[in-house]
């Protein structure tokens, strides 16, 4: 017994088959849309179909058994075989009013279907190959916009079949759409399949064509100077990091339209082609989508959090469906979810805006107002008969108000960072004037001395050269001290627990008056031990501003500049000693190895004693406090022989050097952790230490190099982690 279910079925089907007769569609002028003169028959009722193929179906009179009420918009892939082929035969009966009297008129077939159409059983065009008279299939390749129309031989009054035999294919990158409803066709609408077009149809389509091509590469050549001129501002700019996500948005948005545009001004694409165009299209439109949010969360530092991170996901996903299932909802959640964030970003950053940024704010509102007034024309005219002028106007500023406006961002931070320069260049003049007056003053003076001395003219002219570079360096360190004293808020942080400290000490002793009062000598006891404390911790940090103080002192006075002969040899051993009985003095369980190697062929060379034994000192003491903490880390470690801390100092005379005179090489070495490579290059900084807080200031090793510096010298290290380090000090001879 045959299922309820399959008896449904036939009496539907049979239903359908049997209410299947032609009825007439009247046509007249009036249905032509005012600007294009075309009426769509693809979406109109009246279509009768029946899949296969024959060509008897294109007569005028035939039985309509087993033919189905179906408009040629209703296809789809379940109407194809199990080869992905979809082949049938639409007819129509449609009567021309009076209207149509000596009109010519046209007919417009499009998709990519293979299509051959007649009239009345009389062939009267094809577009692509269905196969007829023999020839081999082709896809028909068109043009969303525009496609070649034929005349045809229609009459006022009279009614008339319309046959049509469509061909088509399952989609190559789609196996749920045909070819027809792909993203190209669906675009362009459907309905695009069969019209009939009026005598200004071809002329009106044409011209619009030709500026519709114009302003596309218009816009695909103002995109392209921007993103060539992003890159080059780039290259040349590396340090501003935002540029390069400007870059990359404006490379990705000309590469979107550039892939668009080529689909829609190029003759002859195969569907494959146009289909991977399509496809680059929207992936390089999420990308930009992307890149847009990325470069405005920069632009306004904020820290891209997971919720954004999932809306670029969430774009790029909707861009790429876009191109694989396009509708109109898929479209406008891109466009929401690339809004959202954009708002939320420059609402929680409005109140902070400056300068430059407020470049982009105005061309994003910009592409804004653009997109609104844009949706409202096409919503009013219905795409039909937009003013000329205004398409092009609210299109271009849609595409390129937001491109433009970064353009017009980095113009203006390039003028603020310039104007910032000038202000800074501005400054550094006018603090060094006055220091440039008093060496021209000093020069002047020197001047007058070589005057004077006739008898050793050559001799003092050597000495006051040297004297006046060692002057110039002079002003320099002294500018180098005026910084390092107007640094003085580095010892802010001492104070403030001395001041915390204090103003606890007072509430303690106001607390311990009371107690007192009250009889309370243990509260007033436990009071005291609090104030002690206190005490202690005031002292402490009092004597860390003073360390601070008297190093910045150090760093910011300048010496006598005498320079005398000096025995380098004898000041080494001298500050050797000198470091290591210090230490001793404060730590008696502190003891290292010290190891010395001079060359005695040295003699006396001419410097400043003072500023070079300062070097030999500071450089000394950190050796010792590196092998000092070497040996606290190796005594818990049985591993190995046991370590001893070891510091050696070194002289000799190297007869190369720049002057041809030689130079006395000083070496400061030890055995302890040696120095990280990440923090070599800031050693010489100052306030740059890698001591605890108290036990260091940062200073001196950035006060010993200019000191060697002054002394037309080099100080540089060569360090291994674990194994040592070594300073080398070198001093022309």
């Amino acid at each position: 017994m045959m299922p309820i279910k399959t008896i449904l079925l036939f009496l539907i089907v049979g239903i359908n088959f049997c209410s299947a007769q032609d009825t007439t569609l009247v046509l007249s002028p009036s249905m032509f849309d005012k600007t294009y003169q075309e009426i769509w028959l693809a979406p109109k009722e009246g279509w009768l179909y029946k899949s296969g193929n024959d060509t008897i179906w294109a007569r005028k009179e035939i039985d309509l058994t087993g033919w189905r009420a179906f408009k040629p918009t209703e296809l789809s892939v379940k109407d194809a075989d199990q080869n992905g082929r979809l082949e049938g035969w639409f007819r129509i009966k449609i009567k021309l009013d009076n209207g149509f009297t000596s009109m010519p008129l046209f007919m417009e077939m499009g998709s990519w279907m293979a299509t051959d159409l007649y009239i009345d059983g009389k062939y009267i065009a094809s577009t692509g190959s269905t196969g007829i008279n023999g020839k081999p299939y082709e896809e028909h390749k068109w043009i969303a916009e525009i496609d070649p129309t034929f005349p045809v031989p229609l009459l006022g009054g009279q009614e008339y079949i319309l046959a049509l035999h469509v061909v088509d294919f399952v989609s190559d990158f789609n196996y749920r759409q045909l070819k027809s409803q792909s993203i190209q066709a669906a675009t362009a609408n459907l309905n695009v399949l069969i019209n009939i077009n009026g005598p200004n149809s071809q002329p009106v389509s044409i011209s619009f064509r030709l500026k519709w091509i114009a302003f596309q590469y218009v816009c695909l050549a103002v995109c392209a100077i921007l993103c060539i001129l992003f890159w080059l501002l780039l290259f040349q700019n590396k340090k501003e990091s935002i540029l390069l996500s400007i870059a990359l948005y404006a490379t990705f948005f000309t590469l979107a339209n550039y892939c668009r545009i080529h689909v829609d001004t190029t003759y002859g694409l195969s569907f494959i082609s146009v289909s991977l165009y399509s496809y680059a299209a929207g992936l390089f439109g999420g990308l930009f989508g992307v890149m847009g949010i990325i470069f405005i969360s920069n632009l306004l530092k904020k820290v891209l959090t997971a919720p954004l991170k999932i809306i670029f996901f969430s774009i790029f996903f909707c861009t790429l469906l876009t191109t694989t299932f396009p509708n109109q909802p898929l479209i406008l959640v891109s466009v929401v979810l690339m809004i959202i964030p954009i708002i939320y970003l420059i609402s929680t950053s409005y109140s902070k805006l400056k300068g430059a940024q407020w470049a982009v704010v105005v061309g994003l509102g910009l592409t804004l107002t653009w997109a609104i007034l844009f949706t409202y024309n096409g919503v009013k005219y219905q795409h039909d008969t937009f003013p000329f002028p205004f398409f092009y106007i609210y299109l271009g500023g849609l595409y390129l108000s937001f491109p433009l406006s970064l353009l017009v961002y980095v113009s203006i931070r390039f003028k603020e960072i310039l104007t910032d320069i000038q202000n800074k260049a501005q400054q550094v003049v006018l603090l060094s004037v006055e220091k440039r007056e008093n060496a021209i003053k000093q020069q002047r003076i020197l001047e007058e001395e070589v005057a004077k001395q006739t008898i050793e003219i050559r001799t003092a002219f050597e000495y006051l050269k040297s004297t006046q570079s060692q002057l110039i360096q002079s002003e320099k360190m002294a500018s180098l001290g005026e910084l390092t004293a107007g640094i003085a808020h580095e010892i802010q942080n001492p104070l403030n627990f001395v001041n915390n400290f204090s103003e606890v000490n007072t509430e303690l002793i106001a607390e311990m008056k009371a107690e007192i009062e009250k009889g309370n000598y243990d509260e007033v006891k436990a009071l005291a031990k609090d104030v002690e404390e206190n005490e202690q911790k005031i002292n402490h940090h009092g004597k860390r501003a003073g360390d601070i103080v008297k190093g910045m002192l150090q760093h910011s006075r300048t010496s006598s500049g005498v320079k005398e002969p000096t025995n380098i040899n004898t000041l080494a051993d001298e500050y050797l000693r000198l470091a290591y009985h210090g230490l001793r003095a404060k730590d008696k369980s502190f003891n290292a190895n010290m190891k010395t190697d001079f060359d005695e062929s040295i003699g006396n060379i001419t410097v400043v004693p003072q500023d070079i034994g300062r070097v030999i000192l500071n450089l000394i003491t950190n050796a010792f406090y590196a092998v000092t903490e070497k040996q606290k880390h190796a005594s818990t470690s049985s591993a190995g022989q046991p370590f001893e801390p070891t510091v050696s100092v070194s002289t000799h005379h190297s007869l190369s050097s720049r002057e041809g005179r030689g130079e006395v090489i000083i070496k400061v070495k030890d055995n302890g952790n040696g120095i990280p490579q990440k923090i070599l290059d800031k050693i010489f900084q100052p306030f740059f230490t890698t001591k605890p807080t108290g036990q260091g200031t940062g200073l001196g090793l950035s006060l010993s190099y200019d000191i060697v510096k002054a002394h037309g010298g080099e100080l540089r290290v060569e360090t291994r982690e674990g194994v040592g380090s070594e300073f080398v000090i070198s001093i022309p001879a």
